[in-house]
């Protein structure tokens, strides 16, 4: 990955840029009490949170088999409109980032899995929402990821070259995405991964173990450090 060459950033939202799982996991939490059923561990719930809904009630309602738009999902994704921000907050250190890409007039934005109703109430309690160049929800296009359309679509909004653009993400499905894109691709390892997966095996450009080395590769991807 060539320092400075580089003119946006887009991330992937929960695990990456933002920390979902407090909110995601509780819902999950809730509802299983309510079915009278021992909650799930946080940290279990929190490595599933990168596969949505149905990873999250895959492993909280075991013996069901859940699909999308069934009753337990359509139940949890009315549970979590009410709580989709209550205690997520943008990871430490990626909101001192989004400072200096504004100040620096680089385009950053947000393509997500999640669905456009629950994306866009997060991106505002948050700040986010005015602030990003693009913002490309699962529901978006007909197609989501790992299909690379969403972040084509997101440059294009951007008015960047894909391979002008860097895509951050915690799933293999948002490095395969980028990857099918022609853009430069960051594994986040720090994010919502379970303990059979490897971010290193996902064929990414650069994995970043944490979020402070996550900012130095961006940093000196879209040349903020001689600003």
């Amino acid at each position: 990955m060539q320092d400075g060459y580089f003119e946006a950033v887009l991330f992937d939202l929960d695990g990456t840029l933002v920390d979902t799982a407090p909110d995601m996991v509780a819902v999950l939490q809730e509802m299983q009490k309510a079915n009278d059923l021992d909650p799930v561990d946080y940290e279990h719930g929190r490595a599933q949170v990168s596969n949505g809904a149905i990873g999250l009630l895959s492993i909280g309602f075991p013996d069901i088999e859940v699909s999308f738009g069934d009753e337990l999902h359509l139940d949890y994704l009315e549970r979590y409109a009410d709580a989709v921000c209550r205690e997520s907050r943008v990871f430490a250190g990626l909101d001192t980032l989004l400072d200096q890409l504004d100040d620096a007039s680089r385009q950053w934005g947000i393509v997500t899995n999640k669905p456009e109703h629950l994306t866009h109430p997060l991106l505002d309690a948050l700040g986010l929402a005015s602030r990003s160049a693009c913002i490309v929800s699962g529901d978006s296009l007909p197609v989501r990821k790992p299909d690379p359309a969403p972040l084509l679509y997101a440059c294009d909004m951007a008015g960047v070259e894909p391979h002008r653009a860097i895509y951050v993400g915690d799933s293999w499905r948002d490095i395969e995405a980028g990857l099918r894109a022609g853009m430069a691709t960051v594994a986040a390892g720090y994010g919502y991964i379970t303990e059979d997966d490897d971010p290193r095996e996902w064929g990414a450009d650069i994995v970043a173990p944490d979020i402070d080395e996550l900012v130095q590769i961006l940093v000196k991807a879209v040349n903020l450090e001689f600003l």
